[in-house]
């Protein structure tokens, strides 16, 4: 103990004296730097200056100070031959406590009148090095970056005759490297936005890293941003200006569709709101019934495969895909921009467009509309990472891949699955990947016509998607597609008016008067047999679920809907009882080994 030597340099100076005066009290050789020395000594305890030992003055302005073979070999040797001789040879005494924390960076930048001169003074140079060093040589060497470890430290350092023991070394050396790695990540910030910002233009120092957003989910969260920590950002802002939210719906998308795409071969879009798919759907040519029902009907041109694909993510489900931002497996065309062009939505997010695409897109929303362009090479980390209340959460991305493959467990009587059944079965699945579960999804034709997202129940999921993909049939229905409505209804309107139709809510006063303005002669409801009927003319619709059915309610509430395809994971107790309510269906049932819950 009376061999031991201490090295304190500190910007915060709390608990300070106290330490010194303990440290000194059991014989522990002093070192110091600068103002940490001084307010040591004027405070009547001895202390040496680190000049004392690397024989040179502090320079640059207070810039190097600890940075020597003198401090560093002395904190860095091991107790071992080599080491020791090397110490002896150069004449350097080991150091067996460092006491350091660092410069306030993140107070100076902080301040509205903080310049760039006055952040790059702030950053940290020696006291850095000396806690690394420390704390890698934790085996031998204390290193203390909080005053708040001094009192429990002295009273260890006592109580161990100079040993604190390897526990305590081991939990101070990692506080000292969580200081340094939060030191570097709010200095790297900084830069980044000052260097690597989008809103820098022409004065960028090199990728963008970095985009400001307005606030986060709600107005009053700012400041807000999107940034990457290395590399740069996957995405260019074409046009417009997305939010927090709208960036979470365009990444989730625009995952959704490239694996829709690495999947089936096929042009994919969705229709995100809310970090969920409204819609979902590949390039499955439309028939003329098709058309009327997702409203292209009136486009003389032809559709592309990737028009296509959007008019069905879009249209299946209308009142949720109202403002939605959309996701596009391919550079967008003009027949596909043509689509959007018309419909009420935030902004889009593709590999690329075509000028013609592009410049009808800009046009959208007195040109506020947001437009991104994804690298198309951009492939994400492996590892992904949410902060929650403080704490860190941290798993492998899901990387699950979706095929054929994934149905080939078989559980029911009926096994015949059908290229088709089993495209639709993807497009389910993978659409149950990138839902807030619980989910259930039912999809037919190559896209989602029923999705049930978010419940905490399974049997209301599977209700829920249930009663859209039934509302999506009727919208089918001859006198709903015949319904007489005046010239110059918006599309918002008409969108609405159907929905209010086919799931026969009674209005009265206002409502009841608005709703019938829109037509030239008001429609009587449709009668409980007409929709039983019609119903009763769906079949072949394939649904996935993200986890298993707990119970058969779900078989068989699915069937009515038109489900013949079900997949879902096994391990429910209830598993046979869920195969029979298929069996007497007739149905398919695969069990897949795979659970795809999403938050």
């Amino acid at each position: 103990m009376m061999d031991a030597t201490a090295i304190l340099s500190v910007y915060d100076k709390s608990n300070l004296l106290e330490l010194a005066q303990g440290l000194h009290a059991v014989g522990v050789r002093l070192l110091g730097s600068g103002g940490t020395a001084k307010k040591i000594r004027d405070s009547g305890i001895p202390i040496e200056d680190v000049a004392d030992i690397t024989r040179a003055p502090e320079m640059l302005g207070g810039r190097v100070k600890t940075l020597h073979p003198a401090v560093h070999g002395g904190i860095l040797a091991r107790d071992i031959p080599s080491d020791q001789q090397d110490l002896k040879a150069q004449g350097i005494a080991p150091i067996s406590i460092v006491v350091c924390n660092l410069y306030p960076f993140e107070d100076t930048i902080s301040k509205a009148t903080a310049t760039l001169p006055d952040a790059v003074e702030e950053i940290d140079i020696g006291g850095v090095t000396l806690l690394r060093a420390a704390a890698k040589n934790h085996e031998r060497v204390s290193v203390l970056s909080n005053p708040t470890d001094y009192a429990p430290f002295l009273a260890a350092w006592k109580k161990g005759h100079g040993d604190v023991g390897l526990d305590m070394r081991r939990s101070l050396a990692l506080k000292a490297f969580e200081a340094t790695a939060s030191y570097d990540e709010a200095i790297s910030g900084y830069f980044r936005q000052q260097f690597a910002s989008a809103h820098l233009g022409d004065q960028l120092a090199g990728p963008v890293q970095c985009l400001p957003l307005r606030y986060g989910a709600n107005p009053h969260q700012k400041p807000a941003q999107a940034y990457v920590s290395n590399g740069e950002l996957p995405f260019r802002v074409l046009a417009g200006s997305p939010g927090y939210i709208n960036l979470l719906d365009a990444l989730n998308s625009y995952a959704l569709v490239t694996e829709l795409h690495e999947a089936l071969g096929l042009a994919a879009a969705a229709s995100f709101k809310h970090v969920s798919p409204a819609g979902a759907a590949v390039g499955i040519e439309l028939n003329e019934t098709e058309r009327k029902v997702y409203g292209v009907d009136d486009l003389k041109d032809p559709l592309t495969p990737l028009a296509t694909a959007y008019a069905r993510a879009r249209g299946a489900d209308r009142m949720s895909s109202f403002g939605d931002f959309i996701a596009l497996s391919e550079p967008c065309d003009i027949a596909t921009a043509r689509i959007i062009s018309r419909e009420v939505s935030d902004g889009i997010i593709a590999q690329g467009y075509s000028q013609e695409a592009l410049d009808l897109l800009k046009k959208k929303k007195g040109g506020k509309y947001t437009v991104l362009q994804m690298n198309a090479d951009y492939r994400p980390p492996s590892r992904e990472t949410r902060q929650v209340y403080g704490v860190y959460l941290q798993q492998n991305r899901n990387d699950a891949k979706i095929d054929n493959a994934l149905f080939q467990n078989v559980v029911s009587t009926n096994k015949t699955i059908p290229e088709k059944a089993l495209t639709d079965l993807i497009v389910a699945t993978l659409a149950l990947k990138y839902t807030q579960s619980n989910s259930v999804a039912y999809a037919f034709r190559g896209a989602i016509i029923g999705l049930g997202a978010g419940q905490q129940s399974r049997i209301h999921c599977t209700r829920l998607a249930g009663s859209k993909a039934d509302n999506w049939w009727l919208r089918h229905h001859p006198r709903v597609l015949n319904l007489p409505f005046k010239k110059g209804a918006k599309r918002p309107e008409k969108a609405n008016a159907i929905d209010l139709f086919v799931g026969g809510e009674e209005l009265d006063g206002g409502e009841k008067a608005q709703w019938e303005s829109l037509f030239e002669t008001v429609p009587h409801p449709l009668s409980e047999k007409e929709k039983r009927d019609h119903a009763a003319a769906l079949d072949g619709v394939a649904c996935s679920s993200d986890a298993f059915f707990p119970f058969p309610d779900n078989v068989h509430r699915a069937r009515k809907s038109g489900v013949t395809y079900l997949a879902a994971p096994s391990g429910s107790v209830m598993d046979e009882e869920c195969i029979k309510a298929a069996d007497e269906h007739k149905m398919v049932f695969a069990h897949t080994n795979l659970r795809l819950f999403h938050h």
